[in-house]
């Protein structure tokens, strides 16, 4: 008898838990953003460009206007952050990192990370000293890991092109490259600056994003991807770099708030560039 009552009870948990299974978290079902297909550029002919320039932006984390990206830390309810999905493909084999170079100041693309490498960055580890159980007082030196997440991952820096299509009359962002940067700190743990982790190729890694789902704080029935967040450019940034004669950064001639200042100058000069040309 008493076998038979826990046959039962182990037949209802099991059949509540297929149920739960099929529990429809929500008012409908979310088909969208998940079978979302990039939409392609408008192919832009070299003899139709009227104006280009190469800009290099920093998008901080800690703007609440860039929060979509960066939250959640950790995935939940469908969605995931722009450093989840990178670190998620570039560990499988998914998406190609590119080496930022010995000085981290490459941007080109030029060498491929392998995977050993990759794993060596983001899921590097440390030796810390931990006292012994044995209540002797002895210390051993044991291995922690000490994986790079998304909390740690607190700006990134962007390369674009800003081009006027003289065919089509628009002034384009293309994004060619994003880069996700680390805080680099001193041994006293007085933050230092920022260093770029590696570079990911934009119209790659546009195809991964384009089915991950991205927080509006104003309607959750939206069907927003994090690539739409960054194709149409709904995030500020501030400009380090424009290209110049000199291959310089802005912060290698100015700091602090001047630099800030300069960078507004150059978006401030492209936007009455494209100003004037319908405003002669």
């Amino acid at each position: 008898m008493e076998r038979s009552a826990m046959i039962i009870v182990a037949v209802c948990l099991t059949g509540q838990s297929l149920v739960g299974q099929n529990v429809l978290d929500g008012a409908y079902i979310k088909e969208h953003t998940p079978t979302r297909r990039v939409i392609p550029d408008a192919q832009v002919r070299e003899a139709d460009v009227l104006s280009a320039r190469r800009i290099w932006s920093e998008i901080d984390m800690r703007e609440k206007i860039n929060m979509p990206l960066f939250y959640p830390l950790e995935a939940s309810n469908g969605r995931q952050s722009l450093f989840h999905v990178i670190r998620d493909a570039v560990l499988n084999g998914e998406l190609n990192a590119f080496d930022a170079g010995p000085f981290l100041d490459e941007d080109d693309f030029g060498r491929i990370l392998a995977k050993d490498e990759l794993e060596a960055i983001l899921e590097p580890t440390s030796m810390v000293l931990t006292d012994r159980l044995d209540g002797s007082g002895a210390q051993d030196a044991v291995e922690v890991p000490m994986p790079l997440t998304s909390a740690s991952i607190t700006k990134y820096r962007i390369k674009e092109d800003r081009v006027f299509d003289k065919q089509r009359g628009v002034m384009e962002h293309r994004l060619i490259g994003i880069a996700p940067m680390r805080e680099v700190r001193g041994e006293d743990g007085e933050l230092r600056g920022y260093a770029p982790v590696f570079w990911l190729y934009f119209p790659e890694l546009r195809f991964l994003l384009a089915n991950v789902e991205a927080f509006n704080r104003w309607n959750d029935g939206e069907r927003r991807s994090l690539e739409h967040v960054l194709d149409q450019h709904l995030f500020t940034a501030y400009v380090v770099k424009v290209s110049n004669v000199h291959d310089r950064r802005i912060g290698d001639t100015k700091d602090g708030v001047d630099a800030l200042l300069e960078g507004e100058e150059v978006e401030e000069a492209l936007f009455r560039f494209e100003h004037d040309l319908w405003n002669p």
